[in-house]
């Protein structure tokens, strides 16, 4: 039996996914998986026999990842599998930062018991919450990924003129998004143009932290709407809120609230939203259940976010996987410990990324123990495992 911890409430649908051969449990000892969603793991007293963990959801700040790489324990995520749930609410967020929806709806519910004025008081207070319509204005998507793409694609049949920027494009992504939309060089271009800015970047402490602050609302249009659902980390709080109050900015909408953000002028927040929806839930959990499957029975990597994407189809008797780092000469090592042992190696694919590699040999006979050692002990092999 391979035990699966859960470490946050994970869908049921992972229940069809998993056969008999696992036991998935919150108090599963010794799990060969981990599957979680925000528990916070940087203190987590991880077991010697975990092989991997897999985020339902798109970030691991709540993961040490580099950490775990080092330990030979790959981290997976679910990229798209919430895209539409969070674009959906990219453009709910729209509009409550074009129509004064939220403070419209206080002042109604103000109006409890006063009977048979309320109608009278109606037309006479809507005038207090007139706002702006999107159709035709600009609208700027920093980072095109799953999500970036379908909120540029949505806007689009909106009727907006969407601007996008992403100097990390991917193929995939590329072939996701409309040709209307504006792929534009320099983020200058989004904070000049555009009427509203909405973010689809992960945060990175080093290098991101404070992405939107002072300096940079500056550069934008007067009277623009800057949306924020992808980490709160990313917006100067005290920044925004300057912008909110003097109407530089004329809304923020974000879905992650702070003490200097509840109840500020011109300030939406939702209790992080993104990805809140039943079908989210359900398609990020069956996502991670089907990554943490294929890396437990055939070490196939796809998603992860600290070691390269590596699978092949199963050809041999015996599969080894080889978590190492990306160091010269590696390969050539393995492979002859694995011919020293008079073994044939029938299929083989490598693959790195940054400081770390994976080489996954199939074998026409079996792994010898005696060649498992000579690997493990090979300066900066992580770990190896074989699977039959």
């Amino acid at each position: 039996m391979k035990n699966i911890l859960t470490l946050n409430a994970i869908s049921p649908v992972v229940n069809d996914i998993f056969d008999a051969s696992y036991n998935i449990a919150a108090d599963a000892e010794n799990p060969v998986g981990i599957l979680l969603r925000s528990f916070k793991m940087h203190d987590y007293p991880l077991s010697e026999c975990t092989l991997a963990v897999a985020r339902a959801g798109a970030g691991v700040n709540n993961i040490p990842v580099y950490d775990y790489a080092a330990k030979g324990v790959v981290v997976f995520n679910t990229p798209g599998a919430n895209a539409n749930a969070v674009k959906e609410l990219v453009i709910a967020a729209l509009l409550l930062g074009s129509r004064r929806i939220s403070d419209s709806i206080k002042w109604v519910d103000g109006l409890k018991g006063k009977g048979d004025e309320i109608a009278k008081l109606v037309e006479k207070g809507k005038s207090e919450f007139a706002g702006k319509e999107i159709l035709g204005k600009k609208l700027g998507v920093i980072g095109l990924g799953a999500i970036g793409a379908n909120v540029a694609n949505a806007a689009l049949s909106l009727g907006m003129d969407v601007y996008g920027y992403d100097p990390f494009l991917s193929v995939r992504s590329a072939l996701q998004l409309s040709r209307a939309v504006n792929v534009v060089k320099s983020l200058d271009e989004i904070y000049k143009n555009c009427d509203y800015v909405t973010l689809h970047i992960p945060y990175i402490p080093a290098e991101n932290k404070g992405f939107i602050n002072a300096g940079v609302i500056r550069r934008m249009k007067d009277g623009a709407v800057l949306i924020n659902l992808a980490r709160g980390e990313l917006v100067d709080n005290a920044d925004v809120v300057k912008a909110t109050e003097n109407g530089k900015l004329y809304r923020y909408v974000t879905d992650f609230p702070a003490e200097e953000l509840i109840g500020a002028k011109n300030v939406i927040c939702t209790p992080h939203l993104g990805a809140s929806t039943e079908e989210a839930e359900d398609n990020c959990a069956a996502m991670a259940a089907r990554e943490l499957i294929d890396y437990i029975e055939n070490g196939n990597i796809s998603n992860s976010v600290n070691y390269p994407n590596c699978s092949m189809p199963r050809t041999g008797v015996c599969r080894l996987v080889v978590l190492h780092k990306n160091a010269n000469n590696l390969l050539a090592q393995i492979t002859a410990a694995v011919a020293s042992e008079g073994v044939n190696i029938a299929n083989l694919t490598n693959q790195s990324r940054g400081d770390y590699a994976v080489t996954i040999i199939d074998a026409d006979s079996l792994v010898s123990e005696n060649a498992v050692r000579k690997i493990s002990e090979i300066k900066d092999v992580i770990r190896v495992r074989t699977i039959i």
